[in-house]
């Protein structure tokens, strides 16, 4: 199952995306129909509603009013905080018995107005984000909801900003145009992203970037601390800390379009009990592998860099994102071994030093011009000059007393 969380401001049209994902097969999970159903009459929601807002809350029929709740709940963050405090576990609950009911190998689309707000983000391998200006917001609120421009600008003042969103989108969809044009995007993130995702997922089967460079990317920072965020989430305490590692961890420095995350754990036993937990959230294990100190694919021989170490000492487990649409590699080290400290030390090494950055590269380049598209020979090429490193690197920390940061 491939779980995509739907979010976007109210007056967005993240709706209309829904239903767009449900035309083309997906479960469609609608948080607001479920909100509305936790507070019928009879329900405990609705009985705690009215004990914290009073009974002018409720319709002569018993049923609740929501304009006149909107009104006293989007006040201020006190009677917000009281509101959210109240819905989302019911909502929540409800979510999940609906989607336990669901086939193992649907997509399910979870249409969450306050996604953003309730931090639910990292729960999901893929946030999908429909965008529009404040403004066009409002008139369309006021327009084709007959809301109150009064009402319509505190209900957007009182959800999350387009800064908020942009930092958990993994889709951003902009819905400036035609409900025909959104029905496109919608589609081709559909047909490119969420499909493949899911159709990899089920096979287990991994994303594979390109061998070519890319240009760095400012972009990556901020894709990474996503990602660290989901796979916190999914490792809880077993992981005692993760980093962003490798090449597009170094700010200014032309990479392969791969994300490296490094999850430091106890042992390799615990490394392999998050691979049932690393799998919802998108991530396939790899075989095991003893490995290059600075990529998760090399197969080189452990002694070239460190004769002085246990090869078992290097040995990790590896994950890889299912999501065609973000390259991921995840290296699960043990606490203290060599790979793991080197890993950090190496991504140190290269923020700190520009020679040495320029000198990467120039090995990098080579090795794509060598390597004919094909992992194993772009590896092979780096090998020689990270036999040569490894000692360097060392030199470096030892010169400034380097601690993992």
């Amino acid at each position: 199952m491939l779980r995509i969380g739907l979010t976007g401001g109210i007056g967005a049209g993240k709706s209309a995306v829904a239903v767009t994902f449900s035309e083309r097969g997906a479960v469609v999970v609608d948080a607001d129909v479920i909100a509305r159903e936790v507070v019928e009459p009879g329900t405990e929601g609705l009985t705690a509603l009215v004990g914290a807002f009073g009974t002018d809350i409720l319709r002569p029929d018993g049923t609740l009013d929501r304009q006149v709740l909107a009104a006293k709940a989007f006040r201020d963050d006190a009677t917000r905080a009281t509101l959210n405090e109240i819905i989302h576990p019911l909502v929540a609950k409800r979510r999940a018995e609906i989607i336990a009911t669901v086939p193992d190998d649907a997509v399910v689309v979870e249409d969450i107005p306050l996604l953003v707000e309730s931090g639910m983000a990292p729960l999901f391998p893929l946030v999908v984000v429909v965008h529009a200006d404040a403004e066009l917001r409002v008139r369309r609120l006021v327009e084709q909801r007959g809301m109150a421009e009064d009402d319509a600008r505190a209900r957007i003042a009182a959800q999350a900003s387009d800064e908020q969103r942009r930092a958990v989108a993994d889709v951003w969809l902009d819905n400036s145009g035609s409900p025909d044009d959104l029905a496109q995007r919608a589609q081709k993130v559909w047909d490119h992203r969420i499909l493949p995702f899911a159709h990899n997922l089920s096979a287990h089967r991994i994303a594979r970037p390109a061998t070519h460079l890319s240009p760095a990317n400012p972009a990556w920072l901020q894709q990474a601390q996503r990602i660290i965020a989901r796979i916190a989430t999914a490792c809880g305490a077993k992981a005692l800390r993760i980093d962003h590692i490798g090449s597009t961890a170094v700010p200014g420095l032309d990479a392969r379009d791969a994300i490296d995350i490094q999850v430091t754990v106890e042992s390799l036993a615990v490394a392999d009990e998050l691979a049932a937990q690393l799998l919802p959230a998108g991530y396939v294990r790899i075989e095991d592998m003893t490995e290059d100190p600075a990529k998760a694919d090399a197969r080189s021989t452990v002694e070239a860099y460190d004769h002085n170490s246990d090869p078992r000492l290097w040995h990790k487990r590896t994950h890889a994102s299912a999501d065609p649409g973000r390259p991921t590699y995840v290296h699960i080290r043990v606490d203290g071994w060599p790979n793991q400290q080197f890993a950090l030390l190496f991504t140190d090494w290269l923020r700190a030093n520009p020679e040495v950055r320029a000198e990467y590269l120039a090995i990098k380049r080579t090795a794509v011009q060598a390597s004919g598209g094909m992992m194993g020979r772009y590896v092979a090429v780096k090998e020689l000059w990270f036999a040569d490193v490894y000692g360097r690197a060392w030199d470096w920390a030892d010169a400034v007393s380097w601690e993992p940061s």
